[in-house]
């Protein structure tokens, strides 16, 4: 007898969450979804002035959207950590070069294009990497900026149900922040988890899980490989 289908708890943000889902579902696997963010994105204080700004950083696609909706520039060129800001950049109408890594990899091609300067970096309250620092170090005129919280939610009642019932249950993790959160959360159900990167399965800490697989490479695209098998192997009973 075939038991529960497994379930696929996202808590990125609502609409990246879905964007993530439909990338799955298009493949054929079956899942049950249950989308419950642990944080939401808002917009804070007014965004900085960018007279004689050269170009733009941006570590996320939530940076990107952000600065579109409080009306920023799109006519400087933009530097992008990974595919999926890039994208946002791009479908915002900038012109963005990916870094298609981490934070590390941003500064390395950053550095490498010689780009017209001073930059800036625009971002969340809640941030890692040192990207304005870094660069500085390596001789480039380099100021950051929040323009958007990371606000935190409580995963909700069908979420937290889940995590201490009977079927599999895969859980995307995409920063240091939302493993936190999640390990923070009770949980005893089998819990597959897939890490955008090694820090952030450092910050799952003792989470009760039952696997943790670590992306290739810090990429929606690379998580979603790695979600795939998760779910397949739960379909399988393999965990």
């Amino acid at each position: 007898m075939q038991g529960p289908l497994p379930v696929l708890l996202m808590t990125r943000p609502a609409e990246a969450s879905k964007r993530f889902v439909a990338g799955l579902t298009e493949s054929g696997l079956r899942f049950d979804t249950i989308i419950s963010p642990l944080f939401r994105v808002e917009p804070i204080a007014q965004i900085p002035d960018t007279t004689g700004v050269g170009g733009l950083i941006f570590t996320s696609a939530n940076g990107v959207q952000a600065w579109q909706a409080q009306g920023g520039r799109c006519d400087l060129p933009v530097f992008a950590v990974g595919h999926a800001t890039a994208r946002a950049a791009d479908a915002a109408g900038m012109q963005a070069l990916s870094a298609d890594g981490s934070a590390e990899d941003l500064v390395t091609m950053v550095v490498s294009q010689k780009p017209p300067i001073p930059l800036l970096h625009l971002h969340g309250r809640h941030t890692r990497g040192d990207v304005a620092g870094r660069l500085l170090r390596a001789g480039l005129p380099c100021r950051s900026a929040a323009i958007y919280d990371q606000v935190a939610q409580s995963l909700s009642a069908p979420a937290r149900a889940a995590l201490v019932g009977e079927a599999p249950v895969i859980a995307p993790v995409f920063s240091p922040r939302t493993g936190e959160m999640l390990a923070q959360e009770q949980a005893s159900a089998p819990l597959l988890v897939a890490a955008m990167s090694e820090t952030v399965a450092n910050a799952l800490g003792s989470l009760h899980k039952r696997e943790l697989k670590v992306a290739e490479r810090p990429e929606s695209e690379a998580m979603r490989e790695v979600v795939s098998d998760l779910v397949i192997r739960a379909l399988a009973g393999d965990y």
